[in-house]
């Protein structure tokens, strides 16, 4: 299975749970905006990103949402399927379109309730997927919105093989659950100082340490917190 080596939280399972895996795990194609599942929904389905990005959203009555955290090839969309929620109130959003596995729920459910390693490993990216949600939390509350884009852009570039995110700024602006003219502000800034180039749902980072530099310590926090939990991936 030559493609499990792109996502960390597979390639760390033992061959045993690999192969019990292997007749269940469907390659598929993330499209740019796509839903996987959506707020109340029955989750059938985990998904393990390979060189994609699925962003979990909030979703208020009226429509908005907010990001409450990203997914990528560190991590599994679907917790809930081994959590015993079945359901959950996030809807999940492709952020950064690529290749991903599919796995149904009923065959990771029953791999987590032989409590072997696949347990611990999906428990551990649990403990830090939540330390994310927390954090970002915090971050909308406190910081700025140009702090918040640039934890945005860094917690996305961690999960990208590349400098380059193809995002456009509405889409931007809903993961941050803010006006989208904030976002034109707040990246025009960037792009005036040499730290971003933007161009029609294109973005490259040109500088990270100088945008490492401009973040809230809210980045630090879930990157150390996650390289505890998951170092060994």
């Amino acid at each position: 299975m030559a493609l499990t080596a792109t996502n960390k939280l597979l390639s760390h399972l033992p061959a045993e749970t690999l192969r019990r895996l292997e007749p269940d795990l469907e390659p598929v194609s993330l499209l740019l905006g796509a839903s996987l599942f959506e707020s109340g929904d029955r989750v059938m389905n985990a998904y393990f990103p390979l060189d994609s990005i699925v962003s979990l959203l909030y979703v208020l009555k009226d429509g908005s949402s907010a990001e409450i955290a990203v997914v990528g090839n560190d991590g599994v969309v679907g917790i809930s399927l081994f959590m015993g929620g079945l359901s959950t109130p996030s809807r999940a959003v492709v952020q950064s379109a690529g290749q991903a596995y599919r796995l149904s729920g009923a065959a990771l459910s029953a791999e987590f309730n032989r409590g072997e390693e696949a347990q611990h490993v999906l428990l551990r990216y649990t403990q830090a997927l939540i330390t994310q949600m927390t954090q970002t939390a915090v971050c909308n509350r406190h910081h700025s919105l140009d702090q918040q884009i640039c934890r945005w852009l860094l917690l996305s570039l961690d999960l990208l093989p590349t400098n380059e995110l193809r995002m456009t700024q509405e889409l931007i602006a809903s993961m941050l659950g803010v006006r989208r003219e904030g976002v034109t502000e707040a990246a025009g800034r960037l792009q005036a100082a040499g730290i971003i180039k933007y161009a029609r749902g294109h973005i490259v980072i040109l500088d990270r340490p100088r945008l490492e530099a401009r973040v809230c310590e809210c980045y630090g926090v879930v990157k150390r917190e996650s390289d505890r939990l998951l170092g060994f991936l």
